[in-house]
């Protein structure tokens, strides 16, 4: 949902491509339009208004985890947003250079955005995959759970300690984990969400248009 959110409200404007974001965004490769069109599911039309959205908060053309974490804040001023985050910082950041520039922007745009539902599905495992390691276990459901609850108790006016946490992860990673291996492939968690018509409903509520 704070993804959804974030997407919907930046991607907005109408104004025009300027020469300076162009000498911008020829820092990064690809090095034109006509790349980043090719690269991403976006027209060169939308790839300039969602620019300029990004170079109104990021002038440098980049973005750090702290400048992240206070643009992503300003849309839940009174939850913690801290945890959630620097985990979909840390998904935007492709190369885990410690910072995102546009085209790590964009690209992740693309898939939450026009990307098939197995393209988003992947994009969130990799999102819950807190070690990198390619594999989901009941540790990372649980560090996404508390990061959700912080994101969403607050607003909602509700607490929830750890051991009521620890049990919510326990009865969802269990209805994923039909195999009891412990642990999920991408695979195992694209086949899972794939059968769930909620889910799906909530993953196709990310798809928007520019």
């Amino acid at each position: 949902m704070g993804v959804a959110m974030v997407i919907n409200t930046r991607i907005g404007g109408n104004t025009d491509y300027v020469d300076d974001g162009v000498e911008t965004l020829k820092r990064y490769k690809p090095r034109s339009l006509d790349e980043l069109a090719m690269r991403t599911k976006f027209s060169k039309k939308e790839i300039q208004l969602i620019y300029q959205g990004f170079k109104q908060e990021c002038p440098s053309g980049t973005v750090n985890e702290e400048t992240f974490k206070n643009i992503y804040g300003q849309f839940f001023p009174f939850a913690d947003t801290s945890t959630y985050a620097h985990l979909i910082f840390s998904t935007f950041d492709l190369r885990s250079a410690g910072f995102v520039t546009f085209e790590d922007f964009l690209i992740c745009l693309s898939t939450l955005c026009r990307g098939t539902i197995e393209e988003r599905l992947k994009w969130i495992f990799a999102l819950y995959d807190t070690k990198k390691s390619g594999k989901l276990t009941n540790d990372d459901f649980y560090l996404i759970l508390c990061a959700i609850y912080s994101l969403l108790g607050n607003v909602a006016n509700r607490h929830y300690d750890h051991e009521t946490i620890r049990e919510h992860t326990m009865n969802v990673f269990q209805k994923f984990d039909k195999l009891h291996r412990g642990y999920l492939t991408v695979q195992d968690f694209v086949s899972y969400c794939l059968k769930d018509p909620l889910i799906i409903q909530s993953i196709e509520s990310l798809r928007t248009t520019v």
